[in-house]
């Protein structure tokens, strides 16, 4: 064999080994879940993780207010449909999607449908507590007052998997 062979099958495996390991690491990405950075709240949907959010991700949202009926103080805070819309495209949700905004810490869950979380009249947001952590309020019957309300938020699951 003469080197002018060994040297194109040389260069011929080496291009199918690099081929070989750019194809595996591009599989692996887009088969992978989003990494969260430490103190996200995830967004999961149909069971699948789809992207997180801190408080601090949401600055680039508008923020909204309503003044709420137990104790007249004014709730301030991000609406959770325009959270939602950062990681699920609105085209992935029927207006009776179920949408369950939990707290394991608290022990506590408010379970809406995207019709109600995408009506303004609803205002269905996440406030920040005093603790810097996120709670949800709205002015939906369910979640009018403080007892109702889902403090220290850390998951939201968008879906039928729940």
């Amino acid at each position: 064999m003469s080197q002018r062979i060994r040297i194109a099958i040389a260069v011929g495996v080496l291009i199918v080994l690099v081929a070989t390991v750019i194809g595996v690491e591009a599989l692996r990405r887009t088969s992978s879940e989003p990494e969260l950075a430490p103190g996200s709240i995830p967004i999961y949907l149909e069971g699948r993780l789809v992207g997180g959010f801190t408080p601090d991700d949401l600055s680039q949202l508008d923020q909204v207010s309503f003044v709420d009926a137990e104790e007249g103080k004014t709730q301030e805070g991000w609406l959770l449909r325009d959270v939602l819309l950062l990681h699920v495209k609105e085209r992935q949700l029927e207006p009776d999607t179920p949408v369950v905004v939990t707290s394991s810490s608290r022990e506590k869950s408010a379970r809406l449908t995207w019709a109600e979380i995408q009506d303004p009249a609803n205002w269905v947001m996440f406030d920040l507590s005093g603790r810097g952590t996120l709670k949800l309020v709205s002015v939906l019957e369910r979640l009018d007052v403080r007892d109702e309300w889902v403090q220290d938020v850390d998951r939201i699951e968008v879906g039928n998997d729940q």
